[in-house]
């Protein structure tokens, strides 16, 4: 079996959706994904983007995995404690697609090489944990007009969005959340995570990256998903693009 006959095997069920079809897959097979994190929302996004057909994905992580990460980054086993998080989703990413061309970027992507590696992707997924990242991929895709789809968790809640900054009047990161506001910086590490959310979240920004490159459904634009399991609630918050945002305001 050739390898591209072993892929369409592999992505059968999926093909055979009407709004998909081989030419929703062909798109996906094409677009050039890159993920920031390969950590708690990470691992699921790029496991879901490479098991749905991506052939090409930047993977940017500085971190190293340890112990208290394999619960929820299902992406990294014991094998890889001690190794770079990005390097080891790059070797084990094409265990789901043999056909995936995977490069790992192992260290903190900022000013010029952030500005690179946006402008090399067709979408970007901000799977980070820290405010001063997440900043910056938002200012980089403003930028350079990139899609960007943004995930969060903490504790038992999770927010998804897409900031699809092709369109003239698109919000951004920065148009909801304030830079130096440290409400917007709660980390993981340090107020506890419930571990099914890092999976629903990352899935969900593997699901909006996926429609956004076949061209199918209606992405999450404008709308923050707003996820708490406590009480089993997915609400939509809408928003717009704010005049006075220093990044995209006019």
């Amino acid at each position: 079996m050739t390898l591209a006959s072993l892929i369409e095997e592999r992505l059968s069920r999926q093909t055979l959706l009407a709004e998909l079809g081989p030419e929703g897959r062909d798109r996906i097979a094409r677009t050039h994904f890159l993920v920031v994190g390969a950590g708690g929302l990470g691992s699921p996004a790029l496991m879901y983007l490479a098991a749905s057909g991506a052939c090409r994905i930047t993977v940017a992580d500085p971190d190293t995995v340890s112990t208290s990460n394999l619960s929820r980054q299902l992406i990294h086993g014991d094998d890889a404690l001690g190794m770079n998080k990005a390097l080891n989703a790059s070797r084990t990413l094409p265990r789901l697609n043999p056909a995936l061309d995977v490069r790992a970027i192992p260290f903190v992507l900022e000013g010029e090489r952030l500005l690179e590696a946006v402008r090399e992707a067709d979408i970007v997924l901000d799977c980070s944990d820290n405010l001063k990242t997440r900043h910056a991929v938002n200012a980089a895709c403003a930028k350079l007009r990139k899609p960007l789809v943004f995930g969060s968790a903490v504790r038992f809640s999770g927010q998804v969005t897409v900031f699809d900054m092709r369109e003239d009047e698109s919000p951004c990161y920065r148009c909801l959340f304030e830079e130096d506001d440290p409400a917007n910086d709660l980390k993981a590490a340090a107020v506890g995570v419930f571990t099914p959310v890092t999976g629903i979240v990352g899935v969900l920004q593997a699901t909006e990256a996926l429609k956004l490159a076949a061209g199918v459904g209606e992405p999450l634009t404008r709308r923050l998903l707003m996820i708490e399991l406590l009480r089993a609630t997915f609400d939509i918050v809408r928003y717009k693009r704010r005049k006075s945002c220093p990044v995209c305001g006019h």
